[in-house]
């Protein structure tokens, strides 16, 4: 009797150490996947303030201004990033995971140069409490999302539904020019983001395995890193629709 309770002791022990290293695991997992988001948003506000340093003098275009914002290679630059995060959602599991960082470097950088133009609609303190509103918000959404015991799987078909009629009507818009339509893209914007964060964040979560070999485990922080990245981003321009306050 001794020895099976002995023997009962050490499997309940071998389970605790086991969940511990689990535990540690997806913690450091977790932490990579908000540093490499983190470096990335860092990459895109450094990028953005310089571009439009560069492309306004004294109130006005310079030349390099006038290129990035008033030529057709503005719709190159809008474009840019969108085919960039499909070049590395569809070519990360053939990428080594340094190129795969390299390459969300190398986007978080173009998105800068894309939404350095928010300075020329925003005054720069409103750009600057903006972000530290979402930040808070995105902190506590993606908080919930990895705490949580509830399934939010439900939620996020639902949510990407949200998000492919959000994209059509942003691109309905774009020629009505409809100020009421606006608004409620902005809205609905800002309420699918606030959910896909939370769901995101536990999807990510649910995608570690303590098996992974050090370059799937890479990868998957990556791909991690570029959805709450692109969540935040987003988040960040739709409530910029309500908290910005635009230069006259």
């Amino acid at each position: 009797m001794a020895d099976f309770k002995n023997y009962q002791n050490r499997m309940a022990q071998g389970h605790a150490q086991a969940g511990a290293m689990i535990d540690e695991g997806l913690r450091a997992y977790m932490l990579k996947v908000y540093n490499l988001m983190a470096l990335g948003l860092a990459i895109t506000g450094v990028a953005a303030f310089l571009t439009w340093q560069m492309a306004v003098a004294d109130g006005q275009l310079t030349g390099f201004g006038q290129m990035l914002y008033a030529s057709p290679l503005k719709w190159v630059i809008m474009l840019a990033p969108l085919g960039m995060v499909f070049f590395l959602s569809f070519r990360i599991n053939s990428m080594s995971v340094a190129a795969a960082q390299m390459t969300f470097w190398i986007y978080a950088a173009m998105m800068g140069l894309s939404l350095s133009s928010i300075f020329l609609v925003f005054t720069g303190e409103s750009i600057v409490q903006t972000f530290f509103v979402t930040a808070a918000s995105f902190g506590a959404l993606s908080l919930y999302g990895y705490t949580t015991k509830k399934d939010l799987s439900g939620f996020g078909t639902f949510l990407i539904m949200g998000l492919f009629g959000l994209i059509i009507a942003s691109i309905v818009n774009i020629f009505l020019q409809s100020s009421a339509m606006g608004f409620a893209i902005s809205v609905i914007g800002v309420l699918v983001f606030a959910g896909l964060t939370a769901y995101d964040t536990q999807k990510i979560k649910e995608m570690y395995w303590d098996g992974d070999e050090a370059v799937v485990a890479g990868r998957k922080a990556i791909m991690g890193a570029l959805t709450l990245y692109l969540d935040f981003i987003n988040l960040f321009m739709f409530l910029l629709q309500f908290l910005g306050n635009r230069n006259e």
